[in-house]
C-alpha cells in the first residue's frame, strides 16, 4: 500500500509512524478537553497519555520479541526505543517515526496494553489516584488509539487476514509479509470495531454510576471484537485451536464481566 508517506532526502516519514503519532496527539487532545470540561487538571492528560504510550510501545515491542525471532539486532531495537522515548517527551514526530522504522513494525497490541497498564498503574500509585478512576478516563482512548493504529497497519500491509475472494478483499504485494492474493483487510475491520467502541464509551461516561465500569466494558467489547476477528487472521494456533490473541481476548472478556458484576453488585 503506502508504507512511506513522505520522503525528504534522508528523512522518511512512515505511514505506521505517522499513525502512531496521530493516535498519541488525538488521544491527548481529546482527553485534555474532557478533563478541562470536568474541571480537572489538564496536565493529568499529558501524564497519562505519555506514560500509556511509552509503556505501550515498550510492552508491544517486548511481546513481539518474545513471540518472534527478531529480524533486527538488539542494538537496533534499543536505538529505536530511545528515539521513540525522545520523541514522546519532546512531541517530535520525526524521532518517533525514525524509532519505529529502526525497530520495525513488530508491535503487538496486547503487549502494548499490558505495558501501558503497568506504566499508568505505577503513576497512579505514586500520585495516589484511584486506579479505576484513572482507568475509566483513558478507556475510550485506548480504543481510539488502537483504531488509528490499525490504519497504520493497513497502510504498510501488516496484520491482514486469510486469503479470500470477496469484492472487499485486498492484496498487499508490498506488505509485511507481501501477498499477491487478496486477503481479508482485518485491519479495517478492527479499526471500525474499535472506533465504534470509542464512541460508545465516550457517550456512556456520564451515565456510569460505578467507578471502573468503563474499563470493564472496554475489556469486554475489545475482547469480543478481537476474538472473532482472529478467526480470519493467520496467527499461529496454540490452545484448543485458538491463537494467543484469542486466549488473551477470552481472559479480557472474563475479567471484564467479573469486574462489571462486582462493581455493580447491590
Amino acid at each position: 500500500m503506502y508504507p512511506e508517506l513522505l520522503v525528504l532526502g534522508p528523512i522518511v516519514i512512515s505511514s505506521f509512524g505517522a499513525m502512531m503519532v496521530t493516535a498519541f496527539l488525538s488521544c491527548n487532545y481529546l482527553l485534555k478537553k474532557e478533563m478541562i470540561n470536568a474541571s480537572l487538571d489538564e496536565e493529568l492528560a499529558d501524564e497519562l497519555t505519555t506514560r500509556a504510550a511509552l509503556g505501550g510501545i515498550l510492552g508491544a515491542k517486548l511481546y513481539y520479541i518474545i513471540e518472534n525471532i527478531p529480524n533486527g539486532s538488539i542494538g537496533d531495537t534499543y536505538n529505536g526505543l530511545i528515539n521513540i522515548l525522545i520523541g514522546l517527551f519532546t512531541l517530535d514526530s520525526n524521532s518517533i517515526s525514525m524509532g519505529i522504522q529502526t525497530i520495525g513494525a513488530g508491535l503487538v497490541f496486547y503487549g502494548g496494553l499490558i505495558g501501558g497498564t503497568i506504566a499508568v498503574t505505577l503513576y497512579a500509585k505514586r500520585e495516589n489516584y484511584k486506579w479505576f478512576d484513572i482507568a475509566d478516563w483513558i478507556a475510550p482512548y485506548l480504543a481510539l488509539g488502537h483504531a488509528i493504529g490499525r490504519i497504520g497497519c493497513f497502510l504498510v500491509g501488516d496484520d491482514y487476514g486469510k486469503q479470500c475472494d470477496y469484492w472487499y478483499c485486498i492484496a498487499f504485494p508490498n506488505g509485511l509479509p507481501p501477498t499477491v492474493f487478496p486477503v481479508y483487510p482485518t485491519q479495517l475491520f478492527e479499526m471500525a470495531a474499535y472506533f465504534i467502541i470509542f464512541l460508545y464509551l465516550r457517550l456512556k461516561r456520564k451515565n456510569e454510576s460505578a467507578s471502573g465500569n468503563l474499563i470493564a466494558k472496554y475489556l469486554i467489547l475489545v475482547g469480543i471484537s478481537r476474538f472473532f476477528i482472529e478467526f480470519i487472521r493467520v496467527n499461529p494456533k496454540y490452545i484448543l485451536g485458538l491463537s494467543g490473541a484469542q486466549v488473551i481476548s477470552f481472559i479480557m472478556i472474563v475479567l471484564g464481566l467479573f469486574l462489571y458484576s462486582k462493581l455493580n453488585k447491590k
